[in-house]
């Protein structure tokens, strides 16, 4: 797989990176990736991956932009209110990047749709705030045997974790907890989603790259008032209702 002079010169801090490299290169050019959810965490990850030059790169979301979306949700402009956010976004990285195909998809995201869209890529991004969507994701994800980046934000906090087969994200959130609340609810500080939309991007671009070591079974959580970052390791559940002995 070789690049233009323009790809080269635009790559040129990835190429001269001793983790990344011609060959990581490659393997970000020829990578496929979903992201569910081009809110405040699809966002900043859309942006990243699409500068980093993957591939090709699926936007799911059902909604459209509405002005308190700008506080967090970077993609967009003041311009694209009352426009699918999935379609506006795509407009975003083609711009930033036509070097990547980016493919919309505006509408629920259902088993139906998680099958048809997980099944054909190599990694998935789950960035929305709904508990029943995370849900059918990581079991789609199960099912396919792809690996899953998961992010999420509330007020000053974030966190993210990389899961593939067991444990899975059902073995950290078993069932949807009953105090369960949005950044509509709750707000979320506008730069905290950059934050962890970012790290959403790393892990993804580690992945693909095979540098470093990724939050594969880990969680990593930030605590942004108190600028304190811990990781913690997600036990496989073995009555997990998707990956173990309840599925």
């Amino acid at each position: 797989m070789s690049f233009t002079d323009e790809e080269v010169e635009r790559y040129a801090r990835h190429l001269v990176l001793r983790e990344v490299g011609g060959p990581g290169q490659q393997k970000l050019k020829g990578a496929s990736v979903l992201l569910v959810g081009a809110g405040g965490l699809g966002s900043p990850a859309a942006l990243y991956l699409a500068a980093a030059g993957v591939g090709s790169i699926f936007l799911a979301d059902p909604d459209t932009v509405d002005v308190s979306n700008l506080q967090r949700q970077v993609i967009y402009t003041d311009g694209d209110v009352g426009l699918p956010k999935a379609e506006a976004a795509a407009d975003r990285l083609h711009a930033l990047n036509p070097h990547v195909f980016v493919a919309a998809y505006h509408g629920a995201f259902d088993d139906q749709s998680a099958d048809e869209l997980v099944s054909d890529v190599d990694l998935v991004l789950d960035g929305t705030d709904d508990f029943a969507t995370r849900f059918c994701v990581n079991a789609a994800c199960v099912r396919h045997g792809k690996t899953l980046v998961t992010g999420a934000i509330g007020r000053w906090t974030g966190q993210v974790g990389v899961f593939r087969g067991r444990p899975c994200y059902r073995c950290l959130m078993p069932e949807i907890p009953p105090e369960a609340e949005t950044c509509v609810a709750v707000g979320v500080v506008g730069a905290l989603a950059g934050v962890v939309g970012s790290m959403m991007a790393l892990e993804a671009v580690k992945l693909i790259t095979g540098a470093g070591d990724p939050l594969l079974g880990r969680l990593s959580i930030y605590d942004a008032l108190a600028g304190e970052t811990r990781t913690v390791r997600v036990g496989a559940d073995p009555e997990c209702p998707v990956c173990g002995a309840g599925g």
